[in-house]
């Protein structure tokens, strides 16, 4: 690792010292950039982001797929002292032009094809001053909005304002936005500090350093996704950017690359696990990682016989708070349903709802402390003021600290590892019980009769709620009934059991509850 010695490292872009001149930093298709070719690049566009006028906190939305452009534009935007937004590549433009609008973007970051289906949406509610058009020259006509339009080859090309940006630790660095189960995407609010320290402490459990060979499966704007570009240029590796087609295509770019390092949600591992692995896409494999959501323990047991040699690291995060536990790989054989213990630098806490701490074995809310918890949401007041909440700060007296409040249930054992029981809105409450879906799902992952299954409660005036399983894959259904009703008490037996040929998934890859609920309102056939 090359960091600068003399001073510790401020903003987001300053990650792009730490990486040797000469060695990959990033890959896409069949172009890659040394470290010193990327810093160059983006010193390029910081400046033209300078020439065209951006101020300090300007808020910069990028609507891109995966590609080089997208990595040089996130990380110009720290050296210009904007803030970056980052808008999924799978947003549908009225989606975007929300995130544009509520966040005040004053500049957006597309290509081409993406601003032709985009700009009659942002003309009619967010109206930003620069579009900056990737993949083409830009359009001559602006179209109906009012902004001014500029190619990211003039934009690369006539730089010339000086990149000496002022931005400190505690500055806005990016704005997330995260889905909501009701109203429209919140945006978590990030420093500069919560995502350098978010950086470095997922490096240095995850082991990783300039040899690494890093897979970016997830996507940028995907709190997770995006960690896997800090963690890489933290430690000096090389990133690997794919946008996801197939699971086969991952199969191929890890033998193609020599991947060492692969981190996925569970939908997407239900996929890989079912491909065939030769032996030239597994051998460079140091660890494959979880996240966003829990992994069926077959799963996990089929990925641990693909990946013998490799390291299973199941992890647990929020975008308030980044990333926040990691189960040590030596604990997996013990517990396999845990989601470890806090990340470096960070205390994770089970809490109840006056702030005192549960014993172990009792169920509280997940509750992080620490230099990762978020500023607040976007223009969000009242929501802030609900989930970043004060909690005392242990061995301070009275004094106290804000803290993220995750709305995630779990418990803690008589050894401090955490088991997550689920989120506050997702707990089945059914003949006077609360229910993880995970207890339901788990056994009909077991039964090796489904690909994909998802469990929530439905309104029912006799049970407070019943529970709906909906499942994917060629399954009879009757059978996977007899078998649940063989494996669980009853009241943990679904009233009903959908089959679907695939489950809806969100910009993020993970199952979509919301939008399963919403199907069976409607009234999928049962």
């Amino acid at each position: 690792m090359t960091m600068n010695a003399h001073r510790p490292l401020i903003r987001l872009d300053e990650l792009l010292l730490c990486g040797r001149e000469d060695r990959p930093a990033l890959t896409y298709q069949d172009e890659t950039l040394s470290y010193q070719q990327l810093r160059d690049q983006v010193a390029g566009v910081a400046a033209g982001l300078r020439d065209l006028g951006i101020r300090r906190g300007d808020r910069v939305l990028v609507y891109l797929e995966k590609r080089i452009e997208t990595v040089v534009a996130m990380l110009a935007v720290s050296a210009a002292d904007g803030v970056l937004v980052p808008a999924n590549p799978v947003s549908k433009p009225a989606q975007v032009a929300y995130v544009a609008a509520d966040c005040g973007a004053r500049f957006v970051v597309t290509t081409t094809d993406r601003y032709a289906v985009l700009a009659s949406e942002l003309a009619a509610s967010a109206r930003p001053e620069h579009l900056i058009l990737v993949a083409g020259t830009a359009a001559a006509d602006p179209g109906p909005g009012r902004w001014r339009c500029t190619s990211w080859a003039a934009l690369r090309g006539t730089g010339t304002a000086p990149v000496s940006a002022s931005a400190i630790d505690t500055d806005l660095a990016a704005i997330f936005y995260t889905s909501g189960s009701t109203g429209g995407p919140k945006g978590v609010v990030l420093s500069h500090r919560n995502l350098l320290a978010g950086a470095e402490s997922v490096a240095s459990y995850l082991e990783h350093t300039g040899d690494d060979v890093v897979l970016g499966a997830l996507p940028l704007s995907f709190d997770a996704g995006f960690s896997q570009l800090t963690t890489s240029l933290f430690a000096g590796a090389h990133l690997v950017l794919v946008n996801y087609l197939l699971p086969r295509e991952i199969v191929r770019l890890c033998a193609r690359h020599q991947v060492t390092a692969l981190t996925c949600v569970p939908p997407l591992w239900l996929q890989l696990a079912a491909q065939t692995w030769p032996a030239e896409s597994t051998a460079s494999l140091r660890y494959f990682a979880n996240t966003g959501g829990r992994m069926p323990r077959t799963t996990l047991d089929q990925l641990r016989s693909i990946f013998p040699a490799a390291k299973p690291y199941l992890m647990y995060g929020l975008t308030e708070a980044f990333r926040s536990t990691y189960l040590d790989p030596a604990q997996v054989d013990a517990r396999p349903d845990s989601i470890g213990k806090a990340i470096p630098n960070a205390d994770v806490l089970v809490l109840r709802p006056d702030g005192t701490q549960c014993e172990s074995g009792e169920h509280g809310e997940i509750v992080h402390r620490g230099a990762l918890v978020a500023l607040e949401y976007w223009n969000a007041p009242d929501l802030t003021a609900q989930r970043f909440r004060p909690i005392p700060r242990p061995g301070a007296g009275l004094l106290t600290e804000n803290a993220v409040w995750s709305g995630d249930v779990a418990y803690r054992d008589d050894e401090g590892f955490l088991y997550f029981v689920g989120r506050t809105d997702d707990l089945i409450k059914t003949s006077g019980y609360r229910v993880s879906p995970a207890e339901i799902e788990e056994v009909a992952y077991a039964s090796g009769l489904v690909n994909e299954a998802v469990a929530f409660g439905v309104p029912d005036d006799r049970l407070g709620q019943h529970i709906v399983l909906v499942v994917a894959g060629e399954c009879d259904v009757d059978i996977l009934r007899k078998t649940l009703q063989h494996e669980l008490p009853r009241y943990l037996v679904p009233q009903r059991i959908v089959l679907l040929t695939q489950l809806p998934r969100s910009g993020n890859g993970k199952f979509d509850r919301v939008a399963l609920r919403g199907q069976l309102t409607e009234g999928v056939p049962g």
